[in-house]
């Protein structure tokens, strides 16, 4: 058998020299009624994921007062649980100066600014073929894309167009980004991967304008983010097209000369996927500035962080 091995002659120092992540200065303070949200912020436990919520806020509020770029780029899952009032409230303060979403975006921000109402069940439909047949939905989005493509318009300015020259069809347009976009001259671009939107199932589907208007909003993105030094990229809720987009705009920024290294990304999401951490959180300040995970469900997450970015800017 073996011995059991001696501890009498084990090394230890006192705990007050020992370093700790953990101080009671950091701790949460219980909540009042009746109190503010800032005495809510300020409340948190300044640990873990507070501390990097609150070093978000931060950024934002700081590119914000230096006029630097603040991007979100949102999966369409952000608009279908009510978030477009938050998005549009920070376009309109001019805190997020360029927006960008997936194929699927537009169709739950048309169908919100046209009826008041999105997300059809894909269960109940998809057995008989009905999924993805709404009329207006395939036919008016594709129309508007033509028309887009025809007068030289991205993908996104050409839907925000759309619905300000019919005005009267879009009686909920306050709450469409891509409305708001247009209205304010914000950038809300849109990248498509052909064969995943709805639409692209009607027979009023054009590849050519699609492509067409698409690319080029990845060229006006990137020309934003060609300008992104000292600014901010929050991924909010797309696991693959839009981390895969804006890694390849800043790829062809920094081609072309331009100095994008001090910036600040987040990804925002309810779970940790693999291309949000790599090619928004990880690669792009790898060579400056700070990335960071905020894991959470967006209808929380995210007026949370608007919250504590308007309580930053005071």
């Amino acid at each position: 058998m073996i011995a059991p091995i001696n501890v009498s002659d084990l090394k230890t120092y006192p705990l007050k020299k020992r370093y700790s992540k953990v101080r009671v200065a950091d701790f949460a303070t219980p909540w009042k009624r009746g109190g503010s949200f800032k005495a809510f912020c300020d409340g948190l436990p300044d640990i873990l994921a507070v501390k990097s919520l609150r070093a978000v806020a931060r950024a934002i509020a700081k590119a914000h007062r230096k006029r630097r770029p603040v991007i979100i780029g949102i999966g369409a899952h952000v608009i279908k649980v009510g978030l477009a009032p938050i998005i549009t409230d920070l376009m309109e303060r001019g805190i997020v100066t360029a927006v960008a979403m997936n194929g699927a975006g537009i169709i739950h921000d048309f169908e919100l600014a046209l009826m008041g109402h999105t997300s059809e069940e894909v269960d109940a439909e998809i057995d008989e073929g009905r999924f993805g047949m709404a009329e207006e939905t395939g036919r008016i989005l594709n129309d508007a894309i033509i028309l887009g493509a025809a007068a030289g318009q991205g993908l996104g300015e050409a839907i925000g167009t759309y619905m300000h020259h019919a005005a009267p069809q879009f009686p909920n347009r306050r709450t469409s980004i891509l409305a708001t976009g247009v209205r304010l001259g914000i950038p809300v671009t849109v990248h498509v991967a052909v064969g995943t939107d709805i639409i692209h199932m009607h027979p009023s589907a054009d590849g050519a304008a699609i492509g067409a208007t698409s690319l080029l909003d990845f060229r006006r993105l990137t020309a934003v983010v060609a300008k992104m030094e000292g600014g901010v990229y929050v991924n909010i809720g797309s696991a693959v097209i839009l981390p895969e987009v804006f890694l390849k705009t800043l790829s062809l920024g920094r081609n072309l000369g331009h100095p994008i290294s001090n910036i600040t990304t987040a990804n925002m999401d309810f779970l940790v996927h693999y291309r949000p951490q790599t090619n928004v959180v990880r690669r792009p300040t790898q060579k400056g500035g700070q990335g960071y995970s905020l894991t959470g469900h967006h209808e929380i997450m995210l007026p949370l962080l608007a919250a504590a970015v308007l309580e930053e800017l005071g």
